[in-house]
């Protein structure tokens, strides 16, 4: 018992003793290690329940008693992680070896180091006798990279009782990275995600001998028409009210001439000519929440190279900006795009956020993060990914994204979510689980 303490005390260790069990998703198999954090809970004396919708891939929840001066805080985190198959790594990536000041490995970003960081925390002020001024509940699930269907949509489908008090959450910050070429250290608190409306299109039409020009009702000429459609990335711009506050406050934090690029967006989120002054990986950001984007992902059709075909199919990865835009909406405006309707089937269609809250709860997280860094900047963001944080405000539950790093000022640590050599600096994981402690022992 001593010994799974001693790990749990430091986020690195903890992190790396996460990262050894291998729970790819799919299949999953997260079991192991749900049920080692479940251990350390039990070491702790730390209320705690595993709820499972299939055995191999059960929920855990850990309470840590608060004194009933606050709504319920609600930390959530997923231990199951993207395949690794095919990537090149420099190192094993089930090793979680620490090397050159990283701890190396899948999920060491997403999102074992966060549930270290989280349950470090947890354990601490368990320890220290502290009680929060309202419970706080860890939710530890599976399933997050495909789908949530027996991790976080499990739990507030079946069990939404479980979450009966809690009030905010705190959850992974997805997605959401900007370098700026160093200009200056963000410290991002995700607000809003876009929401997956993916399409399945099917173009019919006469086909024939593909030596002669296909016909402008045929399947080939439609899908054209379709892709020179999206080819800008989506669907035009547009400001959202989460986007409009992002790029106030980076014009304020930043100096000439970047934060007039962030003004003169919030002025035309259209203008070509200010995202061209940026990284090309910030400008890509910026358009992927600046609109409703789409992306042609699969296409199936044909038989040979010499025949037109009289059916095509092009499945459609939609991404929805914060505010109620859905499938149906992607479809109207794809078909008018297009100049005629499009035969379409909803593959996905993700919930719907509600608009982002900017209240006290917002103003602690960056309180926190003012604190601990006082040369870095809070902003609030938008991330293109979705995350379990788009379940839990079912539940009347406000999210975030919310997962502190002490990373040098434009190292794009983030952009290694999914890819090989994913890694984090050691002192950004021991920054994190004392962001989390202050976070909970302030909380009110």
């Amino acid at each position: 018992m001593p010994d799974r303490l001693d790990t749990a005390a430091d986020p690195v260790t903890l992190t790396q003793r996460l990262i050894r069990y291998d729970t790819t998703n799919p299949p999953g198999n997260e079991a192991a290690c749900v049920e080692f954090v479940a251990g350390l809970a039990a070491d702790a004396g730390l209320p705690h329940r595993l709820v499972a919708a299939q055995p191999d891939r059960p929920n855990l929840l850990i309470r840590l008693p608060g004194r009933g001066a606050a709504p319920g805080l609600l930390m959530h985190a997923h231990v199951d992680v993207v395949p690794t198959k095919d990537q090149q790594w420099s190192y094993p990536p089930f090793d979680g070896a620490v090397r050159d000041g990283h701890v190396w490995g899948r999920g060491s970003l997403d999102m074992k180091g966060g549930l270290a960081m989280m349950l470090t925390a947890m354990l601490r002020l368990h320890a220290e006798g502290v009680r929060p001024a309202g419970d706080v509940l860890l939710a530890v699930v599976p399933d997050e990279e495909a789908g949530s269907a027996v991790g976080a949509r499990y739990l507030v489908d079946r069990h939404p009782e479980l979450f009966d008090g809690m009030r905010y959450a705190v959850g992974e910050d997805g997605g959401a990275d900007l370098e700026l070429d160093g200009a200056v250290r963000l410290h991002p608190i995700v607000v809003a995600e876009k929401r997956a409306c993916w399409l399945r299109i099917t173009l019919r039409g006469p086909g024939g001998h593909a030596s002669r020009v296909a016909l402008p009702d045929s399947p080939v000429r439609r899908l054209t028409r379709l892709l020179d459609a999206i080819e800008p990335g989506g669907l035009p711009p547009v400001l959202t009210p989460a986007a409009d506050r992002m790029l106030r406050e980076l014009s304020a934090a930043l100096p000439e001439p970047q934060a007039a690029v962030f003004e003169r967006l919030r002025a035309d989120p259209a203008d070509e000519s200010a995202l061209g002054e940026l990284s090309a990986a910030d400008a890509q950001y910026l358009r992927s929440i600046l609109r409703h984007s789409v992306n042609a992902t699969v296409v199936r059709a044909g038989t040979a190279t010499n025949v037109l075909p009289e059916e095509m199919t092009v499945e459609l990865d939609c991404r929805a900006l914060p505010g109620g835009f859905g499938a149906a909406d992607f479809v109207a405006a794809l078909s008018e795009r297009v100049g005629a309707d499009l035969d379409a089937e909803v593959i996905v269609e993700g919930e719907a956020m509600p608009e982002p809250e900017f209240g006290p709860f917002y103003d602690q997280l960056a309180e926190v993060l003012r604190a601990a860094d006082p040369d870095g900047v809070p902003v609030p963001m938008v991330t293109t990914a979705s995350t379990d944080a788009r379940l839990f405000p079912r539940l009347g539950i406000a999210c975030y994204g919310w997962l502190p790093l002490m990373l040098p000022a434009g190292a794009g640590y983030r952009g290694l979510l999914h890819r090989p050599d994913e890694r984090v600096p050691v002192e950004a994981l021991r920054f994190g689980a004392s962001c989390f402690a202050d976070l909970l022992r302030g909380y009110r």
